[in-house]
């Protein structure tokens, strides 16, 4: 069946805060010049914040210069940050550290960024923005001459085995004068530009973290809001980088959650196990029991920084947000810089698609980028993250050193290494053993995947495509002691057995997958190939 196509000036791909912010400031800026850009927004979660999950606390210096009323309007940012604590773990007890002065979150709030996303979309619909949920982006389109012409969504109704189902319909493609790509963290048609336009040829590998997150309904007493925590220490160990967040929202909820860098060494570790263990610690446990706990979710994150961003435009489009890899890691923080950079591309493809002449590459926006307060502030923080190659101890020197007396104006830069190449092998490190979940401050996967709301239609395709299906065995089961079935934080990939224990094979539950792409990354031999289910298929994140 042949695909209708819907042409628009500009195409954005994921309604996170980084395409929501570049959609409101292009319609901003036709209203005040009485020009008109026809905008449209995918995305691929059933709805606009389905797929949305972050701590989080935002700083609101974005949302400030794109929206200044955002108060009078609603916007839901209703918990103001009061306190910080910043903790060093024992097994058995706590010390308290001086806040890093990145991480002061004096006139910041704590949200849920799905319900800000809900909120960004309503205004980027009044402000004439078409935006498309439950389609997600399967293809970019090319023109002849190899410049971007837009984007295709996944066919829907399509089985197991590959052939049309009753009811299948066919994808839409979109044509665009500018195909903006805010796909976020490892967004799978932004590794193929990458590849493509060899648009990181002279930037550093980017690195990840994976983030665990649950939200509690913790006991009156135990709730302080606008309380913000953060842990390092147990239960890592010191040359593994990680650590935890609690924040105090409203009505007596509790966001906690654990972030693990996946430049971890040992193919034992777990990172959902870690989080659950952490849990269990006299300092934090306290506040969770006699609670309830209302949803969970993961999402890998960037942490390779300054030192990672890549090319930012291409013939046909360009990159905004956390596919570029603009968080800032010593902040914990990467709303406003994502919102920023959708806002400064807004702006320059505006001015390049109003000029008269079509432009096939908006080069205008990563030189005006550099002359943001986003470039300053990834660049003042460049080394922070990659000194922790010297261990917890080391990095909390380092950063203090940074921080307090070079003030991010060091004459060296720190590079790094691809995460999935640091992995050892399984007979070089000790196992770890976990202890059993509790069901009432630790848990399960399949009982925390239920709490994402997650679900894929089953009759279709597998979305985790092994590129070749024996490096599984052959290589992860027998060297690294299949790792994919610890990173994994939703109990996708798992070995399987015949009666007697023998004929291993990985089988992989794709119902399960909560999008989180740590597989994508973390392989060892990158094996696995995340490519989207269809449209609305995935979790769907209540408040997170």
């Amino acid at each position: 069946m042949e695909r209708e196509a819907m042409e628009f000036d500009v195409v954005i791909v994921g309604a996170g805060p980084s395409g929501l912010a570049t959609a409101i400031r292009l319609r901003q800026l036709c209203a005040d010049s009485g020009q008109d850009l026809s905008v449209c927004v995918l995305e691929k979660g059933s709805e606009v914040g389905a797929h949305i999950l972050s701590g989080a606390v935002v700083e609101p210096r974005a949302l400030n210069e794109l929206v200044p009323d955002w108060k009078e309007k609603g916007a839901p940012l209703n918990t103001e940050a009061k306190h910080d604590r910043f903790l060093f773990l024992t097994q058995s007890s706590s010390i308290r550290l001086p806040t890093p002065p990145q991480m002061n979150n004096d006139g910041n709030y704590i949200v849920s960024l799905g319900n800000l996303c809900r909120w960004l979309g309503g205004q980027a619909e009044e402000a004439g923005v078409e935006i498309f949920p439950g389609f997600a982006a399967a293809e970019v389109l090319y023109h002849e001459d190899g410049s971007v012409k837009g984007v295709a969504t996944g066919d829907m109704g399509i089985g197991r085995d590959g052939t049309p189902k009753p009811g299948h319909e066919p994808g839409v493609e979109l044509h665009a004068r500018q195909t903006i790509f805010a796909e976020g963290c490892r967004g799978s048609l932004t590794k193929t530009l990458f590849e493509r336009f060899d648009l990181c040829k002279n930037a550093d590998p980017q690195t990840f973290a994976i983030g665990i997150k649950e939200l509690w309904e913790v006991e009156v007493e135990k709730h302080q809001q606008g309380l913000i925590v953060h842990t390092v220490g147990w239960p890592l160990d010191a040359s593994t980088y990680g650590g935890s967040f609690i924040y105090h929202l409203e009505n007596n909820q509790v966001a906690v959650g654990f972030v693990i860098g996946l430049d971890y060494r040992n193919p034992h570790l777990s990172p959902f196990d870690e989080f659950q263990r952490f849990k269990t610690h006299p300092k934090i446990r306290t506040t969770f029991q006699g609670g309830r706990r209302i949803a969970y979710g993961a999402r890998a994150l960037n942490e390779g920084g300054f030192q990672a961003i890549p090319e930012l435009v291409f013939p046909g489009g360009l990159l905004v947000g956390d596919g570029a890899g603009f968080l800032n890691v010593p902040k914990i923080k990467g709303t406003h810089t994502a919102m920023k950079s959708g806002m400064t591309a807004a702006e320059c493809v505006f001015e390049a698609l109003t000029a008269g002449d079509e432009v096939k590459r908006v080069t205008s926006y990563p030189e005006r980028l550099k002359q943001t307060w986003l470039w300053a502030e990834l660049h003042r923080v460049r080394n922070i993250r990659p000194s922790f190659r010297f261990g917890l101890w080391g990095g909390i020197a380092y950063s203090g050193l940074d921080s307090y007396i070079l003030r991010g104006r060091s004459p060296w830069t720190m590079h790094h290494h691809a995460d999935h190449t640091r992995l050892k092998k399984a007979s070089e490190c000790p196992k770890i053993e976990y202890p059993k979940p509790d069901g009432m401050l630790s848990f399960d996967k399949n009982s925390s995947v239920y709490l994402s709301g997650t679900n894929h239609e089953e009759d279709q395709p597998v979305h985790l495509q092994l590129k070749d299906p024996s490096v599984a065995i052959e290589v992860n089961l027998k060297e690294y002691d299949a790792p994919e079935q610890r990173y994994c934080p939703a109990g996708v990939y798992e070995i399987v057995r015949d009666a007697e224990g023998a004929n291993p094979r990985l089988q992989i539950n794709a119902q399960n997958c909560v999008h989180c792409k740590t597989c994508d990354i973390k392989d060892p031999n990158q094996n696995i190939n995340w490519v989207t289910p269809e449209g609305g298929g995935g979790p769907n994140y209540p408040n997170m």
